[in-house]
């Protein structure tokens, strides 16, 4: 049984009061009137109001002692989190030279009479260039040996609109292509391409759907090619003149036809079953340009929820140890290189000092400070009495008289940021000739400040991880400390050899889901999939607790994908559009790996998925008069059912269920 913190004194006011009513007989037998309206009795509820408020602070008392314990563990509230997005700035017009977007660029929610403005900066500068085409490439079928080819166009000649010209083979194939070359970066521009297509090429495809994709080069080792985001297309499938908006990725240097350079192409892509289902159609007859134009027309910036101070004047010293000060804005978010403290007083040239997370270290002469992320408290060291009677300081003391100036700090975070698509939508720092702004995806990672009961939850974990990974629950716990923003769910397996086969001993598995917004509803594969970075980050952090002989391997579980289609009946008045919806969002919400299960932690590593299950699910739902059948399947990934009907999906130890695509139909 756990241990149950006990009040110091658990009397309400109600029964201060009868108390104190039930003595006055013995202390005053003349007072004979206990009605409400007495005097007495006014005075006697008085006091009992005053006990009442001195017990509630008494009762407070072991939660103070608990906290202290957890300074003196060293354990802080987990800082705010803020929300990141990469914002596209647009160009009211292409320019003629470098356009250049700052760091600190702030982009802002529009303010309502009700809700202010969620505002976000730019984490890095961007510099817009004009672009350098220098090479014109088409790559199509030879018609002798059928082999791939590249094929020269003459650029002077497509920039004047002198003659039309096949982009790809008579007929297409899959992976004919048109490379347009750039001798400059253009990483995370807009790139617009102004054709003229001759309307009778292109023929045979739906305008609406062509079956091409833009790529660029990123110079990556494991894929030198990464698709483009595709904002427009005017040209009808290259059927017609118009202008064609793409956004770029990072870019790098590549080799197309023995010349390096920065590549971009728009090439013929295989048709899939589901496209070919849409409408997608293969081109019957190439398509012909007659002429081309290329211009940037603004670019995509990472941004981060936050605000950006600049030289805060937090007042003066007055000598003395263990000063405080409050900055003026909080939660302050995790610094970054060159945000510093300045103290400078008369006739003294001013001084950095250096941000440490205690004094424990902090000399005499060491200028150092603290600073609370979550209250914005600065704190210089303090004098502490030795054992012998003598007074050290950990840390120097600003001297009196001088000017504390915090140099830069950024404010901001929570879950209020993670905003939806096209939230951010207008520009609070002045640039010439932007025209508008907006993030083309949801915001993601922002997390508000640690609770007190968050932290007093943790305690007992960090005493027996002691921030080194040696069993299960000391990985999980770990990671979870290591990235709480950026990781959903986390498991750890130690497979024995006994049970496993041939597993290398110490061999141990950390399964890990990532984190994003809008977990609800169908989830595709590369939302679960963790970023590179955030494994990588993970990993190092984790070596530096594990054993010395544990193998340490970081993955995301096993996806078992999954498709029911349910056929029910509704009721008269129940409009099916609408129960449709709600039966598809309690199968995505239920077979989900972040909030399935039975509990709506996620689904259970290692559970099997059996028909009944969804049958539990889907009870209770209103307008249903019954559900005749469910059809349980296995899926491909993030798409349709597969194979026959099963009444049971087993699930291997290191995997979860994920939904693929649902269907419901009415009887």
């Amino acid at each position: 049984m756990g241990l149950v913190t006990p009040k110091l004194d658990d009397r309400q006011f109600q029964e201060i009061v009868d108390e104190a009513k039930s003595r006055i007989p013995h202390f005053c037998k003349e007072w004979t009137d206990h009605n409400v309206s007495d005097p007495g009795i006014t005075l006697i509820e008085l006091f009992a109001w005053m006990t009442d408020l001195l017990l509630y602070r008494l009762n407070q008392v072991p939660d103070l002692h608990y906290i202290k314990f957890l300074e003196l563990l060293g354990i802080k509230l987990r800082e705010t989190v803020p929300a990141k997005v990469p914002v596209t700035f647009w160009l009211s017009a292409p320019q003629p030279n470098p356009v250049l977007f700052p760091a600190g660029t702030e982009v802002a929610s529009t303010q309502t009479e009700t809700e202010r403005s969620i505002v976000f900066s730019t984490d890095e500068d961007l510099l817009v260039q004009p672009p350098e085409l220098v090479e014109v490439l088409a790559r199509v079928s030879s018609s002798k040996s059928g082999k791939k080819r590249y094929r020269e166009l003459n650029l002077r000649r497509l920039e004047t609109g002198f003659e039309g010209i096949d982009v790809f083979t008579e007929v297409p194939e899959v992976d004919d292509a048109l490379y347009f070359g750039f001798s400059n970066d253009l990483s995370k521009h807009i790139l617009g391409f102004k054709f003229d297509f001759d309307p009778a090429g292109g023929a045979g495809i739906d305008p609406t759907i062509p079956p091409y994709e833009w790529e660029a080069t990123t110079g990556k080792e494991n894929g030198h090619w990464e698709q483009c985001e595709f904002e427009s297309d005017t040209t009808r499938g290259m059927n017609s003149a118009g202008k064609i908006h793409i956004h770029l990725p990072k870019m790098g240097k590549y080799e197309v036809n023995n010349k390096a350079m920065y590549w971009v192409r728009v090439r013929i892509k295989d048709i899939s079953p589901a496209e070919e289902q849409d409408g997608m159609r293969p081109y019957d007859k190439s398509p012909r340009l007659r002429q081309l134009s290329v211009a940037s027309w603004g670019g995509t910036i990472p941004s981060t929820h936050a605000q950006q101070i600049k030289r805060e004047l937090l007042g003066l010293s007055d000598g003395t140890p263990g000063q405080r000060f409050q900055t003026q804005f909080n939660p302050i978010l995790k610094r970054i290189p060159g945000e510093i403290l300045l103290s400078s007083a008369e006739n003294e040239p001013p001084q950095e000092w250096e941000e440490v997370p205690d004094f424990a270290e902090s000399e005499l002469d060491s200028k150092h400070y603290t600073l609370d992320s979550v209250s914005g408290e600065l704190r210089f060291g303090p004098a502490v009495r030795q054992q012998d009677g003598t007074i050290k300081l950990y840390g120097a003391i600003p001297p009196k008289g001088a000017k504390l100036v915090l140099q830069r700090y950024r404010y901001g975070g929570g879950e209020i940021g993670n905003v939806q698509a096209g939230i951010l939508n207008t520009l609070k720092t002045a640039i010439p000739y932007i025209a508008r702004v907006a993030n083309r995806e949801p915001a993601w990672g922002g997390l508000d400040a640690e609770p007190l009961e968050s932290a007093k939850m943790r305690a007992p974990a960090l005493l027996r991880s002691r921030d080194r990974a040696v069993t299960e629950a000391d990985f999980e716990f770990l990671a979870r400390q290591a990235m709480p923003a950026a990781i959903g769910r986390v498991k750890c397996l130690q497979p024995r050899p006994a049970e496993a086969g041939r597993v290398v001993p110490g061999q141990v598995y950390v399964l890990v889901i990532p984190r994003f917004s809008h977990q609800e509803g169908f989830i595709s594969p590369e939302q679960l999939k963790p970023k590179e970075e955030d494994i990588e980050g993970l990993t190092a952090y984790l070596d530096e607790r594990r054993l010395l002989t544990t193998r340490l391997d970081i993955r995301p579980p096993a996806y078992h994908w999954v498709s029911a289609n349910v056929e029910l009946s509704a009721a008269p008045s129940v409009e099916h559009s609408k129960l449709e919806e709600e039966v598809l969002s309690r199968l995505y919400h239920f077979l989900n790996p972040l909030t399935g299960g039975t509990r709506g932690e996620g689904w259970s590593f290692g559970r099997d998925l059996f028909v009944s299950d969804v049958y539990q699910c889907l009870q209770g739902i209103p307008g249903v008069l019954f559900i005749r059948n469910v059809d349980l399947h296995q899926a491909k990934p993030g798409g349709e059912a597969q194979g026959d009907a099963v009444e049971v999906v087993e699930v291997v130890a290191h995997g979860v269920i994920a939904s693929g695509r649902h269907s419901v139909k009415f009887i």
